[in-house]
């Protein structure tokens, strides 16, 4: 299948998915978003009425959330409040952050890119992505070989990152939409990146989540980015939008989501009881595995990093730098390419964003694959890193479970 039939497939596939929404980490967030909606706003994507909503709002309240999560990084290090109080304040930050950035996506319009924006012709996505998955699995058999001899599963989990790359471009025509091949792809990668953490790293993870408020962190951030991913990716959404369904639908179609065809579940609501807001949702097979894969793999380090922080309170050591980028780090993704894009359209206006588009948001760029495999691997390899921190002899009280 042509890159241009595949974006075509892979835009028709969403049906009335829009590219808005919020976030609802937990019921503090739902009750906020039921407030910002009762602002009546005229349209979404950009165009409000009179004191509606628009993206300037979103930017506050992200910028807001940022204040909060960099202000109690910073009273945690200077020790003005204990590790768990520290927390909880980053998890409001987190998700106050997440929720204005939801809103400055859905609320910015939609920009529009031709064929003359784009950075390099299509033709070259073929090579690139041949080559990138190539040089990926010839570099982990390498790696694997001299660094892991005795740990080939990672020689494996990279062979299958490398495969993820290449494989839109392994079988010609409409073939790759619902191969075996693709599908063995994309229901591996969890089973392998679960079988290489159960052995790596099963002993201290068990030991983290009976540390209560590590585990309560843990699933708390990762609910965040799930419902995070979903919105700015249009698959959620609370906000109005041209050409919403004026009753209730709801639908299953075959869409392309993440190398395949899955089996996908539309839900159109025009208004929700008791709120008045309309009601988006797709879901499918595949985003389930991908949001449900990255979410848990930022979640388990957020629950190492709060397990880091409690322990460390219990020892008296300070901390250093690395801790609190890491628990800044840990909740960025590239996954994300269209706030991305607006973010730059924002900041350094349309000529800026359009190669950022082509090259990591357009669905048939290779480089867009690229970020959702370094996702994989980025977060994986942070985790094995952290339990082997903490598996040290100097560090053996980091896994001890917390009064």
């Amino acid at each position: 299948m042509s890159p241009e039939e595949r974006q075509q497939r892979g835009e028709s596939s969403r049906g009335q998915a829009s590219r808005i929404g919020s976030v609802r980490p937990l019921s503090v967030l739902l009750a906020a978003i039921g407030t910002l909606t009762q602002v009546p706003v005229a349209s979404a994507h950009g165009t409000t009425g009179s004191g509606g909503l628009s993206q300037g709002h979103g930017v506050i309240i992200a910028l807001v959330g940022a204040v909060i999560l960099g202000g109690f990084i910073l009273l945690k290090r200077t020790d003005r409040i204990t590790a768990t109080t520290a927390l909880y304040g980053v998890f409001a930050g987190i998700a106050i952050t997440a929720l204005g950035a939801v809103l400055f996506e859905g609320l910015s319009p939609d920009p529009t890119y031709t064929a003359n924006s784009m950075p390099f012709p299509r033709s070259w996505y073929q090579p690139l992505a041949l080559l990138s998955g190539l040089g990926i699995m010839v570099a982990s058999f390498v790696v694997g070989w001299l660094r892991w001899p005795s740990r080939p599963r990672y020689t494996f989990l990279g062979i299958l990152m490398g495969l993820w790359i290449s494989y839109p471009y392994l079988l010609p025509g409409l073939a790759s939409d619902t191969h075996p091949l693709g599908y063995a792809i994309v229901l591996g990668t969890p089973l392998l990146v679960g079988y290489v953490i159960w052995k790596d790293a099963g002993s201290v993870i068990r030991a983290v989540m009976r540390d209560p408020v590590a585990r309560r962190f843990g699933i708390g951030v990762g609910i965040v980015l799930a419902l995070f991913f979903v919105t700015v990716t249009g698959y959620l959404s609370f906000f109005p939008e041209e050409g919403f369904p004026e009753e209730v639908t709801v639908v299953v179609l075959p869409a392309i989501y993440q190398l395949v065809s899955w089996p996908t579940l539309e839900i159109a609501i025009p208004h929700l009881p008791y709120v008045h807001i309309p009601f988006f949702l797709a879901v499918s097979p595949g985003q389930v595995i991908i949001v449900g894969l990255l979410s848990a793999l930022i979640g388990l380090n957020a629950a190492l990093i709060a397990r880091h922080w409690r322990v460390e309170e219990r020892a008296g050591m300070t901390e250093g730098t690395a801790g609190s980028a890491a628990i800044v780090g840990t909740c960025t993704c590239g996954c994300c390419g269209p706030l991305v894009a607006k973010i730059a359209v924002l900041a350094a206006g349309p000529s800026i964003a359009a190669p950022l588009y082509w090259v990591f948001v357009d669905s048939a760029s290779p480089l867009s694959a690229v970020f959702i495999v370094g996702s994989f691997i980025l977060f994986t390899g942070s985790l094995l890193y952290s339990v082997q921190a903490a598996r040290q002899p100097d560090q053996s009280a980091a896994i001890i479970p917390a009064d």
